[in-house]
C-alpha cells in the first residue's frame, strides 16, 4: 500500500496543488481545513506523513502537532511556514515536527524532504521489526529444556533480566552459555543497544588491554589510529566476557575498575571515558579454585559473581535429549531444504547412550551430519558416523576419569535431589524414606552442594 500523507491549510489553493504533486508520485494524499478535522482523519485512517500550515482557524498547526504526538506518535509531522514565522516552525521543531518548509513552496524541495523522511521513517520500521524477530530468536523460551534442572535456569534468567546486575554462567564447554548470555540482553531494558561478546581465551595477552578499552593512533608499534575497545562498543548494552577465566592476572585489577567505575582509560592516554555497560561473563573453570590457588583476582570474582547461573551439562538432563534432537532436526531440515521429520527409536537409543563430552554443541553437530548424509524422512543408525558402531546396551553410562568417590558423590547427589522433590522438600519425610537422621540429610545436602530450589 502507498504512503499516505496529510495535507492540512485553510486554502484551498494550496491543499489542492500540493495533493496533485504528491498523487502524482504515487502517495495516497487526503487533505483538511484545519487541524480539527486534520486530527479526526488520523484518528480513523492511519497517516504517515502530515504537511501542515501554522496559522489556521479552530485549531493552529502548534496544537495539531501537540495532538497528533499523543494520538499517533509515529506520524511525522512537517510545518509549513511563511519565512517571517521561522522562529514559531523552529519552536515546532523542538515540539516534535521533524522539518519545515517554507512558503511560497518549492515543489522539488518538498518532493525530495517528503521522500528522505518517509524513508528514515521505513528504515526505523524495518529495525524495529527486526529487533523484534532478534528478541524473539534469543527468548529464553526458545532455550529448548523441560528438565527441572533447565526450569531453575529460565526462573533465574527472567529474574536477572529485569535489573543490571553482573552475571556469571558456569558450564562446561558447548553447554549453551552464549545462548542464555543473549536471552539475558534481549529480554532486558538494555535490548535496544549492542551485545558484544568477547572470546577472551582468543586475545592475545598483550593486546588485551588495547583489545577491551581501545587504544590511541602511536600508543603502540602497530597503532597506526585510533581504536574504540569492546567497552566502547557495548556502550549501552552488554558485554559479555565467554572464557573470563582467561584474563591474564595483571589486567584483572583494571577490569574490575572499569565495572565498578564505568570509566576506561584507552591505552596512550591518560583520559577516562565513562561508559554505560552491563557485564555478563562466563566459564568452564571453577573460579573459586582459581581464586584459591592464587590465578584469579577474589574482589573481581565476587564483582562478577552477583548471580550466578549454573548449567547443567546434558548427562544432568537427559530428559531434554529428545526435544534438543527434534530441534536440531527441524533447524537443519529447514536450512538444507529437506523433508526429514525426525530420527528412528534405534537412533534416539543410540543418542542417549552416548557420552557426550562435547555438550549440546556435539549432539547438534552429529544430527547436522545426520541431516546432510539422510535420504529419507527419518534418520536411521547408517546416518550416524561411525562413533556410533556399538550397540547402546553394550556401551558404559560411566565416565572411567573420574575417581570413584567422584562417582558416588553424583549418584547420591541425584539420588537425594530426587527424593527432596519426590517429598516437595519436606526434609523430614525425605531422611525418613532414606531412612537417614534428620542431621546426616543436612550433612549431605550442605557436602554435596544439593540445590533445595523447588
Amino acid at each position: 500500500m502507498p504512503e499516505s500523507i496529510l495535507i492540512v491549510d485553510d486554502e484551498d489553493i494550496i491543499r489542492e496543488s500540493l495533493t496533485f504533486i504528491l498523487a502524482k508520485e504515487g502517495y495516497r494524499v487526503r487533505e483538511a481545513p484545519n487541524g480539527r478535522a486534520a486530527l479526526d482523519i488520523i484518528r480513523e485512517d492511519g497517516i504517515d506523513l502530515v504537511l501542515t500550515d501554522l496559522e489556521m482557524p479552530e485549531m493552529k498547526g502548534i496544537e495539531l502537532l501537540e495532538n497528533v504526538s499523543k494520538v499517533s506518535p509515529e506520524t511525522l509531522v512537517v510545518i509549513i511556514t511563511a519565512y517571517g514565522s521561522i522562529e514559531t516552525a523552529i519552536s515546532a521543531l523542538r515540539q516534535g515536527a521533524v522539518d519545515y518548509i517554507l512558503k511560497p513552496v518549492e515543489f522539488d524541495e518538498l518532493l525530495v524532504k517528503v521522500k528522505r523522511l518517509l524513508a528514515s521513517k521505513r528504515l526505523k520500521l524495518e529495525n524495529k521489526l527486526l529487533r523484534t524477530e532478534l528478541n524473539r530468536q534469543y527468548d529464553f523460551g526458545n532455550i529448548i529444556g523441560q528438565s527441572p534442572a533447565m526450569h531453575r535456569v529460565f526462573e533465574t534468567i527472567k529474574k536477572v533480566a529485569a535489573t543490571d546486575g553482573t552475571v556469571l554462567i558456569n558450564g562446561k564447554s558447548g553447554t549453551g552459555k552464549e545462548l542464555v548470555a543473549r536471552a539475558i540482553h534481549y529480554n532486558s531494558k538494555r535490548s535496544a543497544g549492542p551485545f558484544i561478546p568477547v572470546n577472551c581465551g582468543a586475545i592475545v595477552e598483550n593486546l588485551f588491554e588495547s583489545e577491551l578499552f581501545g587504544h590511541k593512533r602511536g600508543a603502540f608499534t602497530g597503532a597506526t589510529m585510533d581504536r574504540e575497545g569492546f567497552f566502547k562498543a557495548a556502550d549501552g548494552g552488554t558485554l559479555f566476557l565467554d572464557e573470563v577465566s582467561e584474563i591474564p592476572l595483571h589486567l584483572q585489577v583494571k577490569l574490575l575498575r572499569a565495572i565498578e567505575l564505568k570509566e576506561i582509560t584507552p591505552v596512550g592516554t591518560a583520559l577516562q571515558t565513562g561508559v554505560d555497560v552491563r557485564i555478563i561473563s562466563s566459564t568452564n573453570k571453577n573460579l573459586t579454585k582459581e581464586v584459591e590457588e592464587g590465578r584469579y583476582r577474589e574482589d573481581l570474582f565476587y564483582r562478577l559473581n552477583i548471580v550466578e547461573i549454573n548449567l547443567p551439562s546434558l548427562a544432568e538432563r537427559m530428559d531434554d535429549i529428545p526435544l534438543l534432537v527434534q530441534h536440531f532436526v527441524a533447524k537443519y531440515a529447514l536450512e538444507m531444504g529437506k523433508d526429514v521429520q525426525g530420527v528412528d527409536n534405534e537412533v534416539m537409543k543410540y543418542l542417549l547412550a552416548h557420552q557426550w563430552k562435547g555438550e549440546i554443541r556435539e549432539l547438534e553437530n552429529i544430527i547436522e551430519r545426520a541431516i546432510i548424509f539422510t535420504d529419507g524422512a527419518i534418520v536411521t543408525k547408517g546416518d550416524l558416523p561411525g562413533l556410533f558402531n556399538v550397540r547402546p546396551d553394550s556401551m558404559h553410562p560411566f565416565d572411567t576419569s573420574r575417581t570413584l568417590k567422584d562417582a558416588v558423590d553424583d549418584f547420591e547427589r541425584q539420588f537425594i535431589t530426587h527424593v527432596l522433590r519426590a517429598h516437595q522438600h519436606n526434609k523430614e519425610a525425605t531422611a525418613k524414606a532414606l531412612k537417614i537422621s534428620l542431621s546426616s540429610l543436612y550433612r549431605k545436602i550442605e557436602e554435596l552442594q544439593i540445590s533445595l530450589q523447588p
